[in-house]
């Protein structure tokens, strides 16, 4: 299994126990799903009858995103000027560890998120946004949207924001 770690803070951002793809070679989209949990029950996987998931509603369980939960994600906001100030600072960050660790990646990092910005800070309504665990205000701003259905969650990672470790 791979675990994706934010290159910048360290938190764990996400596993390739989730469905991921790579999107124009600069994000990854890992696809998510809300899933019931009770406070002290161990999520093991199996899907609940439908009168299951009712009765642990009314018995104070809560619905959650799988990958917020299980990757302790923190729930942040912005307008899209604070966004933009942070995306810049974000950017030059990686820019930065590129150049140190893969220089020949520089070039293709810069127009890939130039380019995804542009769409990023068109629909930037639709965003929700998370971040690591440790809250690291420099660290990566996970993007939470919908397919086209408007019920399908799924998250947008940086791909030169993450390292792949091997578990």
């Amino acid at each position: 299994m791979l675990l994706y770690t934010d290159i910048i803070s360290g938190d764990e951002m996400f596993s390739d126990a989730f469905p991921l793809k790579v999107v124009d070679d600069i994000v990854y989209e890992v696809d998510c799903q809300m899933m019931t949990v009770k406070e002290g029950e161990v999520d093991i996987g199996a899907n609940p009858s439908a009168e299951e998931q009712e009765e642990a509603l009314e018995e104070g369980a809560s619905q959650v995103n799988n990958v917020v939960h299980s990757f302790r994600l923190q729930s942040t906001s912005f307008d899209k000027k604070s966004f933009l100030t942070y995306l810049k600072g974000y950017m030059k960050a990686i820019k930065a560890k590129l150049a140190e660790s893969d220089p020949e990646r520089v070039d293709a990092f810069e127009k890939g998120a130039q380019a995804f910005a542009k769409k990023l800070v068109a629909n930037f309504k639709d965003y929700e946004f998370y971040t690591g665990e440790q809250m690291d205000p420099e660290g990566m701003i996970a993007l939470l949207n919908y397919r086209e259905d408007g019920v399908t969650p799924y998250f947008t990672f940086w791909k030169d924001g993450v390292k792949e470790v091997k578990l």
